[in-house]
């Protein structure tokens, strides 16, 4: 009996044009939806107060004006504690809140990732349990933990706090299990001890994560008002010093609205420039052996 072997080939489905043109304009429309509260903000920011409480509210400023910023540039020129101490303050928690936390987690990622040792597991266990909880919950604890120490009304109780954010570790975590064995075997061979293979070959190849990483602290850093941790004016935050101005009442709404603008556009220019890096982490499989 002769044999016949049929092979069977996967058939690929192809979508036609029109489908496709009707997914990129559903997509299109989504994404003007969501670009909505953006364009907002901006058009907002120009308006004079007259088109800032007209009914029904007008999308688009009809007759921009800058008059808004200057209220704000004098506002805070009568300010006891001039606008460039609240700024400093503030990139100061910013900066080195989130260069902290990144290096804190990818060092204590590596060893979690590609080393076995007695309770590792057990650790990684409590870092997810922490994923759990939220700010709320772990609020009076910090607060209590920060007065033991004598670090109230300084800016180590903002600061040091954001270090143990507990997604940065799980997420530096998973990623380092992907970069293969193989290429830390080859660097050690070749002399490099563990600091040199961390910060030559381990961070480089988890660049996407870390960056993701920075964008996800540098705004909660950056709009942190120092709650109920920093009493002393000389020491309170941008977002704190704007938050003022803006309970003054109706009066100053466009004051308002220019400052809800000037607040957003720096987390927005960040994850810009790093949003290529941001799509590589969520899309990416990792490196294989």
């Amino acid at each position: 009996m002769r044999m016949l072997s049929v092979i069977r080939t996967p058939r690929r489905l192809n979508r036609s044009f029109a489908v496709s043109f009707l997914l990129f304009v559903l997509l299109g429309l989504f994404g003007c939806f969501m670009a909505l509260p953006l364009i907002f903000t901006v058009n907002n920011a120009f308006k004079p107060l007259d088109e800032l409480f007209i009914f029904p509210p007008r999308l688009f400023v009809n007759n921009p004006t800058m008059d808004n910023f200057f209220d704000l540039v004098a506002l805070m020129g009568n300010s006891w504690v001039p606008l460039s101490r609240y700024i400093a303050n503030t990139l100061l928690i910013t900066i080195v809140g989130t260069a902290g936390h990144i290096l804190l987690a990818s060092a204590a990622a590596y060893p979690l990732a590609k080393y076995r040792f007695r309770g590792s597991r057990s650790l990684f266990a409590i870092v997810v349990l922490s994923l759990m909880f939220s700010g709320h919950v772990t609020a009076i604890p910090n607060y209590m933990v920060m007065s033991w120490i004598g670090w109230i009304n300084t800016h180590a109780s903002i600061i040091v706090p954001s270090l143990a954010f507990p997604l940065g570790l799980f997420l530096m975590k998973q990623f380092m299990e992907q970069i293969p064995d193989a290429l830390l075997e080859a660097a050690k061979i070749d002399g490099a001890n563990e600091y040199r293979i961390y910060w030559s070959i381990v961070m480089p190849n988890v660049k996407p994560a870390w960056l993701t990483l920075m964008i996800l602290q540098f705004p909660m850093l950056w709009g942190s008002d120092g709650g109920n941790f920093i009493y002393s004016e000389n020491l309170k935050t941008l977002h704190y010093a704007l938050g003022q101005i803006t309970a003054g009442g109706i009066a100053r709404a466009g004051v308002g609205a220019a400052i809800a603008l000037l607040l957003m556009i720096v987390p927005i220019t960040l994850f810009i420039i790093s949003q290529s890096s941001v799509m590589q982490t969520m899309a990416t499989s990792g490196m294989k052996d």
